[in-house]
């Protein structure tokens, strides 16, 4: 089979980002489509089987354009564009990166937006509905984006406080046996919820907006019997909740509110054989107006690439197991 080549030209000031330390990115392209990337001063040709190096040269153009518009080219940008390359959705890179997507700024003046086309359509859908579903793996971006929006819907004075909660459901550990009042026994589950408020919004303006009750992170438990109006609600670990707990917080959602529940369906710490809030809300709300279901997969995973690699691991070896569970006995 004869050999096929085409050639791209990458700007001086933009090699180096977007081949990556000791090139890494650029041998993550080469082992993904099996092609050859030879640089030539700002030239570089890619070699190998046509189909491959169509998509391997529009990869390197979308991850040039990255770096072009003032990125930083990482591990899950080069992963995400080879992951879209394969269904022709590569360019998606660049529409993703534009400013009309960035939420709001971190206290380091990083911008915070969607990274992945799961993670854009989970942000439409908090911008259109009054209760949105985020359900998928860890690393996806869930809690992190609705924080974002709600920090932001904040500032804007589109709401008048947030609400932050979790179920304090232990996860191996006895809430008993933890040193300290009941606050500081719960705070350990609360401790994510803290830490985004904190890179997002900066620990001085939360803890100002904390004292004077503005802000406001507890266990869901304590949301029983409230009324929730003009606030902004991230229910984060909802996979954790039982189906009364997952009614309760849904039936305290007021006027001018809008509530996000995430979850992971494949990390619940109930009890054994204890249905899960998430697992029934998805089932009985799903046709519900104003009500989104937004499912994330392995592809939206934007923390480091092992991070992916591990969840799918773990998906293949539960279908594996329930495919074993549903053999019929064979008879001796």
């Amino acid at each position: 089979m004869s050999s096929y080549f085409e050639e791209i030209r990458i700007p001086d000031r933009h090699i180096q980002n977007v081949f990556g330390q000791y090139d890494r990115n650029i041998k993550n392209i080469e082992k993904s489509y099996h092609v050859a990337c030879v640089l030539r001063g700002d030239c570089m040709r890619v070699v190998g089987v046509e189909g491959n190096v169509k998509r391997a040269v529009s990869v390197i153009r979308q991850l040039t354009s990255l770096s072009e518009n003032g990125n930083e080219i990482s591990d899950q940008n080069v992963n995400y564009a080879v992951t879209l390359a394969k269904t022709g959705e590569e360019e998606a890179i660049s529409e993703l990166d534009r400013d009309k997507n960035i939420i709001c700024h971190n206290i380091h003046g990083k911008p915070v937006k969607a990274k992945t086309l799961g993670q854009k359509r989970y942000v439409e859908a908090i911008d259109k509905n009054m209760i949105v579903f985020g359900i998928g793996p860890a690393g996806t971006g869930k809690t992190y984006l609705a924080m974002a929006k709600a920090i932001t819907a904040f500032k804007n004075n589109e709401v008048g406080r947030i609400i932050l909660t979790r179920p304090a459901i232990e996860a191996g550990e006895k809430l008993g046996f933890l040193p300290g009042d009941l606050q500081s026994k719960v705070d350990p589950y609360l401790r994510p919820l803290y830490d985004a408020l904190y890179e997002i919004m900066g620990a001085e303006a939360f803890n100002k907006n904390m004292e004077s009750g503005l802000i406001e992170v507890a266990p869901l438990a304590y949301m029983r019997g409230r009324t929730l109006d003009n606030a902004y609600i991230v229910l984060d670990e909802a996979q954790n909740t039982t189906p009364a707990q997952m009614k309760m917080f849904l039936t305290r959602i007021g006027f001018g509110s809008k509530a996000i529940i995430t979850g992971d369906l494949s990390q619940k710490d109930l009890p054994k054989d204890t249905k899960s809030g998430l697992e029934i809300a998805r089932k009985v709300l799903s046709k519900i107006d104003e009500i989104a279901m937004i499912e994330f997969t392995s592809d939206d995973v934007v923390r480091h690439p092992l991070v992916q690699k591990i969840v799918n691991a773990y998906e293949a070896y539960e279908k594996r197991q329930g495919a074993n569970k549903q053999l019929p006995k064979q008879r001796n």
